[in-house]
């Protein structure tokens, strides 16, 4: 499996980092994983970092390349809440810690995802955006009803409004994952929180995918450095792994 990868967690204009980000991969499969820790004083960064300890670990326990994909991630992502709803006993609802999440399996020219919350997917082909994930949020809401743009998401005084997380009320959260996704050479997975998606077009996340000239790892510290400036004085953490499939 040849592959490029690389991840950036910049604290933005925000007193702590609060996001949590990694890629671990052998030779037959790798995962890739996004964490926005939320919660008053420092409950959000002990979610994130209660969820990413999960996440890893269930992925190192699992032979690979993993044999159910999707249920992976689904058993995952439901141990992850489970840590974290741990976390939030005997503390007021408002304080509880809570993630949103995203992470995506890939193995065999394929790959798989799953989220909850905001946090994004971006499965990126030459010259467009093949396909990303719909943000579980009041926005999205609004924007699949009609009531606003997509130009007006980014903008919007509820966009950080989420509609389910890692650490909520819910027994299980609402997750969406995708299908089984075929890799093209050159094709780039980006996961990303909504502090690097916020500050950044379409566009230019299509350009980072193109450009071949530069590691990765530089192309993507780059992106996250443009968000973090795009929304000064105001950014948030800002985080984001990135996969390019280069052969099997």
């Amino acid at each position: 499996m040849q592959i490029d990868t690389a991840d950036v967690s910049l604290i933005g204009h925000r007193e702590e980092n609060q996001d949590r980000v990694a890629v671990a991969a052998d030779e037959q499969s790798a995962l890739l994983v996004v964490i926005d820790g939320m919660g008053g004083h420092a409950q959000g960064a002990r979610a994130a970092e209660t969820a990413l300890a999960t996440l890893l670990e269930a992925f190192w326990q699992t032979p690979h390349p993993v044999f159910d994909p999707l249920g992976f991630l689904h058993l995952a992502l439901g141990r992850a809440h489970e840590e974290v709803v741990k976390l939030g006993q005997g503390i007021g609802v408002e304080a509880r810690p809570r993630a949103t999440s995203a992470i995506c399996l890939v193995q065999d020219a394929e790959a798989y995802w799953a989220h909850v919350g905001d946090s994004r997917i971006y499965q990126l082909r030459e010259q467009r955006v093949l396909d990303r994930t719909r943000d579980h949020s009041h926005v999205e809401v609004l924007l699949r009803e009609g009531l606003i743009t997509e130009a007006e998401v980014h903008g919007h005084p509820m966009r950080n409004y989420v509609e389910c997380c890692l650490g909520g009320d819910a027994v299980l959260p609402e997750m969406s994952l995708s299908g089984r996704r075929r890799l093209n050479a050159g094709d780039v997975m980006l996961l990303c929180t909504d502090g690097f998606w916020a500050g950044l077009k379409d566009e230019e996340l299509v350009r980072f995918a193109q450009d071949r000239d530069k590691a990765i790892s530089e192309t993507l510290s780059e992106l996250g450095q443009r968000a973090v400036a795009a929304m000064a004085p105001y950014s948030d953490n800002t985080s984001a792994a990135a996969l390019r499939w280069r052969a099997a």
